[in-house]
């Protein structure tokens, strides 16, 4: 019995071989795939954005072959901005102002449209089928390039268009008219209206998905306890889906603020009539045709702080507690 002990003793006062085989760091992995990502940010979008920033100071401009700058000016090119043009307005401004009502234009009827199709289709007591059919359908249009968009409604309601046909041909009028070049709110209905088509697809499939993700027992219990169809889209459904509606809003907004391929492309860059459809981004780009990237870099500086200041209002303005 004592020599088995003293044999276990010798054995457990042996010591332990480590085990040589290392574990797989999955930490280090996890680092170098994004690393990547962090690469291409840093030389393609943050080194050009602190860039701008920097160019924003200073006189920096191309005239032919001559160089001009880059020359330290402060914010000159700020107040030049802000200042009132031959024509007595401040351009900025009114490229802001365009621009936001050509978004609000599209938007409100975009959220309308895509939030009552989104009920429609994710309607437990309708039970439609072929939902899949359905957001192929709809967001079709959003694969359609924008430049194609604004040549298809520029063919169709310029002044030889089908529609000055089908006006002339039912007696309604005896002019063509030019929907594009003479009437500031039809071009910028126009805008709204492909804004709208080619994005409602998307934010129907984004509201459809943010109801079918709410429990159906809520809606069970409020249809048992006899609330209306009304009550429960405002008590239920339209509280539960703030989260996905204040993204919608962002980011509808942030494309809105840098609408250009559509208004640039209908009004072959002119934002005709009278500058009405001119954006901030059609302004920034006509500072970049002419090279002068010390104005482009204060409008695009000027662009980010109104884009950052109105996404924190709508965000803190729809998505509070209550």
């Amino acid at each position: 019995m004592e020599n088995v002990m003293d044999d276990t003793t010798k054995e457990e006062s042996k010591p332990k071989k480590k085990n040589k085989k290392k574990s797989i760091s999955y930490a280090k992995w996890g680092y170098i795939f994004i690393l990547p990502f962090f690469v291409v940010y840093l030389i393609f979008t943050l080194v050009p954005q602190i860039t701008t920033i920097v160019y924003s100071f200073f006189e920096y401009f191309k005239d032919g072959l001559d160089t001009y700058g880059p020359r330290f000016v402060g914010f000159e090119n700020y107040i030049k901005l802000f200042s009132v043009s031959e024509a007595g307005s401040i351009m900025i401004l009114k490229c802001l102002g365009n621009t936001l009502i050509m978004w609000v234009l599209g938007a409100v009827f975009q959220l309308i449209v895509s939030l009552v199709l989104a009920l429609f289709f994710t309607s437990t007591r309708l039970n439609l089928k072929g939902l899949g059919f359905f957001k192929s359908v709809f967001y079709m249009p959003n694969l359609i390039m924008a430049s194609a968009f604004a040549f298809l409604f520029y063919a169709i309601f310029n002044a030889i268009g089908p529609v000055n046909q089908m006006l002339q041909a039912f007696g309604w009028t005896t002019q063509n008219i030019d929907f594009i070049t003479t009437y500031p709110w039809s071009t910028r209905s126009l805008v709204a209206a492909m804004n709208f088509l080619m994005w409602f697809g998307n934010t129907t499939i984004l509201l459809m998905a943010g109801i079918m993700g709410i429990d159906e027992s809520l809606f069970e219990a409020a249809r048992m306890d006899g609330a209306s169809s009304t009550r429960v889209f405002i008590d239920i459904t339209l509280p539960l889906l703030k989260p996905i509606l204040v993204y919608v809003l962002i980011t509808s907004m942030i494309g809105g603020l840098q609408m250009y391929d559509v208004p640039h492309v209908l009004t072959k860059g002119l934002g005709s009539p009278n500058n009405t459809t001119k954006t901030l981004v059609m302004l920034l780009n006509d500072y970049l045709s002419v090279r002068n990237y010390g104005m482009a870099g204060a409008v695009a500086v000027v662009l980010f702080f109104v884009t950052a200041l109105l996404s924190i209002i709508v965000f803190k303005s729809v998505s509070n507690k209550e």
